[in-house]
C-alpha cells in the first residue's frame, strides 16, 4: 500500500516560527514569545472578507511564510495559490480587479517589486486595478538567502510607477488598519512588510488612519528623524539614547512613501536639522523623497540621508545585518550624533 507524502506546503509551516510556540515563557532571546506579533494579514483579511464579497487573495507558495493560510482556512474558494510564477500571480489579480473583487497578492518583496515591476506598473498601475501587492520580507530581513532575496531598491522603483500608492508597515497594529484603510482605496498599492516579527509602535490599531498622512511620533527641538517600516521602533529607541546624550529629538512614521505627506516634511524641517532612517538603498527611497521635498520647499534644513549604502549587503542573520549598516538604536544614536557635530 502506498504511503502519502507529505505535501510541500506542510514542509513549508512556520507557525511555531511566526506565533511562536506559546508552551515556552521566553524565546532565546528573552523576548516573552506572546508579545511578539505576527503576521496578521491573512486572519484580518479573512475577518475583511466576512463582510466583503470582493476581497480575494493570491499568494506565490508562500501561504506558511506569510500567514496568509489564515485567511484560506476560513475562505478556501477565495484563495488560490499560484504557485512559484509571481509575474503570472500579479496579473491574474489585475484580472480579477477588472471584475471587481479587490485581490491581495503576497510574495517576498524582492519577487513582488523587483521580479513584478513591469506586472505592478502595466497590469496594475496603469489601468487603475485595485490590486494590493504585499511585499513581506522586506530590506535585507531574509538575510542569509542573499542579494537575490534582498529587497532594497523597491521603494525606490516603485515610487516612480505613477497613480501606484506606496506605503511601508511599522507593526502588526499599524498593518490591520492599513489593509482596512486599502478596501475603497482607489487604484493599485505596493504594501511593504517586515519579517512579521516586528516590535510594536501603536499599541492599539490607529483608528484614523490613512494612506498620505504622516503621524509625530515624538516631539523634538534639535532634530527630526523621519523614518518608515522597520526602522520605526529602532528610530524611536534611538530618540530615547538621544535624548541622553542631551539631544531633543522628534520622530515622524512616513507610512506612506507616496503620495509623501508634504506638510509632515515641512514640519520636520523647522528644527533645522532632518534625518531621514529606513532599511532600503540610501537613493531613491524614503530619504530620496524627502530630499526633492525639500528642495521643492526651499527648505535651508541640513538633511542626512541614513539607510543602505549604494552596495550590496553582505550576507547574514539579519540583527547582525542591521548593527552592521548601523540600522539598530545605537547604530542610528551614532549615525545622528556625528552629523549634528558635523554641522558646528
Amino acid at each position: 500500500m502506498a504511503t502519502e507524502r507529505p505535501s510541500r506546503e506542510a514542509g513549508l509551516d512556520q507557525s511555531e516560527v511566526f506565533r511562536g510556540d506559546l508552551r515556552a515563557k521566553e524565546s532565546e532571546s528573552g523576548v516573552t514569545r506572546r508579545s511578539i506579533p505576527a503576521f496578521v494579514a491573512g486572519e484580518e483579511l479573512a475577518d475583511l472578507a466576512d463582510h466583503d464579497g470582493r476581497v480575494v487573495v493570491l499568494t506565490a507558495d508562500l501561504a506558511s511564510a506569510n500567514r496568509l493560510n489564515d485567511f484560506a482556512a476560513r475562505h478556501p474558494e477565495r484563495f488560490f495559490n499560484m504557485g512559484i510564477a509571481e509575474k503570472n500571480m500579479i496579473s491574474v489579480a489585475a484580472g480579477l480587479a477588472s471584475t471587481g473583487l479587490v485581490p491581495f497578492v503576497g510574495t517576498f518583496a524582492s519577487f513582488a517589486a523587483l521580479l513584478g515591476y513591469e506586472q505592478v506598473r502595466t497590469d496594475c498601475a496603469y489601468p487603475g486595478m485595485a490590486v494590493r501587492v504585499l511585499a513581506h520580507h522586506s530590506g535585507m530581513s531574509l538575510g542569509y538567502y542573499g542579494s537575490s532575496h534582498h529587497a532594497l531598491e523597491d521603494l525606490a522603483a516603485m515610487r516612480a510607477v505613477a497613480d501606484l500608492t506606496v506605503a511601508c508597515a511599522s507593526d502588526a497594529n499599524q498593518l490591520r488598519a492599513m489593509l482596512r484603510a486599502s478596501i475603497d482605496l482607489p487604484g493599485a498599492l505596493y504594501l511593504r512588510l517586515g519579517r512579521g516579527r516586528d516590535p510594536e509602535v501603536y499599541e492599539r490599531v490607529p483608528e484614523d488612519f490613512r494612506f498620505g498622512a504622516a503621524t509625530r511620533l515624538r516631539d523634538g527641538r534639535d532634530v527630526t528623524i523621519v523614518t518608515t517600516g522597520s526602522e520605526v521602533h529602532p528610530s524611536l529607541a534611538a530618540a530615547e539614547l538621544l535624548a541622553t546624550r542631551g539631544l531633543s529629538v522628534g520622530v515622524i512614521d512616513m507610512a506612506t512613501i507616496k503620495p509623501l505627506d508634504v506638510e509632515a516634511v515641512r514640519d520636520a524641517q523647522t528644527c533645522g536639522v532632518v534625518v531621514t532612517v529606513e532599511e532600503h538603498s540610501v537613493i531613491g527611497g524614503l530619504g530620496g523623497a524627502v530630499a526633492e521635498t525639500l528642495c521643492d520647499l526651499r527648505s535651508s534644513a541640513a538633511l542626512l540621508r541614513h539607510g543602505v549604502p549604494d552596495q550590496y549587503v553582505e550576507i547574514g542573520p539579519p540583527a547582525a545585518l542591521y548593527a552592521h549598516y548601523r540600522l539598530d538604536p545605537p547604530g542610528i544614536t551614532e549615525v545622528v550624533l556625528t552629523f549634528v557635530s558635523s554641522l558646528g
